[in-house]
């Protein structure tokens, strides 16, 4: 299912209006929320997808960090979580399953969040994910529908990887690559999210499925803004560039973000196709694009990159609403 589906469906469906629903389907936001008291709100969320990379524990990895991740967009902590598991019998192992059941768990305690329990279900493909709880202040939540004009937008790490991983399942990736994806992969958003609370960032989302410009659009359409981006300074990895122009390893969902974004989305002339790909690339387990105050942004930057997260990078700002929501410029 495309965006364009998706968003039709999901608009179609009735509005929910009980009080304690803080942040619900409607909003197409990262994670659902529910609050309990007055201190303390649920945030609710389910990922899975198939594996992007051979090694089945850093598939259990990846797959973890991603479902997590959409806590930490929501500047939560995450403190359970179910595996939910498709498993093709008589294709795969036990043995191969127990790995990927160890790679959830290892990343998620290194989260802080225990599994405990899950679901596994006949199925001719392997799929694997959480369905993970966490917590948040109700008045701390951060959402993706409050950006603010003149804020700076940031981004947490590379782009590139669904058209990488495209390539690594036709065997055209090198191990030195495979490994540096596998990592950014699997890297959790647990630093930047902690700090982006710390600042007092005004938004945030985490860039998944529908790529780059796909959640920058759902951030400045339930803001009621418009964004620049300066495609100098968005960060992807250069292999990226090279499998882009090979024309072989574009996956489906990146060529249906371009289809859908194309009408809310204006490119410099300079900026050339294969660069324009990269921007819609749906990715996995990828970074947090954090909205923050203009005033305060160099400073987080700073704090990020002296806390590990390396490839955060200022990408843009947030202007008054236009009819163009996205404008990427060189």
């Amino acid at each position: 299912m495309g965006l364009t589906e998706l968003s039709e469906l999901i608009q179609s469906l009735p509005p929910i209006t009980h009080p304690d629903v803080l942040v619900g389907i409607n909003n197409v936001d990262d994670a659902g929320v529910y609050k309990l008291t007055d201190d303390i709100a649920l945030i609710q969320t389910v990922d899975v997808f198939t594996p992007v990379v051979d090694e089945p524990y850093h598939y259990g990895q990846i797959a973890a960090a991603n479902s997590l991740s959409d806590v930490y967009a929501m500047g939560g902590k995450p403190l359970t979580a179910l595996n939910i598991a498709g498993f093709p019998k008589g294709k795969m192992s036990l043995e191969m399953m127990g790995e990927i059941l160890k790679g959830a768990m290892d990343k998620a305690q290194e989260a802080e969040c225990q599994i405990i329990g899950g679901h596994t279900l006949d199925d001719d493909e392997l799929k694997f994910g959480l369905a993970v709880t966490g917590i948040v202040h109700p008045e701390h939540i951060v959402t993706n529908a409050n950006a603010q004009p003149d804020d700076r937008l940031i981004l947490t790490k590379p782009l590139g990887m669904g058209i990488l991983t495209t390539a690594l399942k036709a065997g055209k990736l090198s191990d030195d690559v495979v490994q540096k994806i596998t990592a950014i992969m699997m890297q959790l958003n647990k630093t930047a999210a902690e700090k982006m609370v710390l600042y007092k960032a005004h938004s945030a989302t985490d860039i998944t499925g529908f790529g780059l410009l796909g959640h920058a659009y759902e951030m400045a359409n339930a803001s009621n803004v418009s964004m620049v981006l300066y495609a100098n300074h968005i960060p992807y990895l250069p292999e990226v560039l090279i499998k882009t122009k090979e024309g072989r390893y574009i996956p489906g969902g990146t060529i249906n973000n371009k289809l859908f974004l194309d009408k809310y989305v204006m490119f410099s002339d300079s900026i050339d196709e294969d660069e324009r790909m990269i921007f819609f690339d749906a990715q996995t387990s990828g970074g947090l694009l954090i909205s923050i105050s203009k005033e305060t942004a160099d400073e987080f930057l700073k704090e990020l990159h002296e806390n590990g997260v390396k490839d955060a990078a200022i990408i843009g700002e947030v202007i008054p609403e236009e009819s163009k929501k996205i404008k990427v410029i060189k």
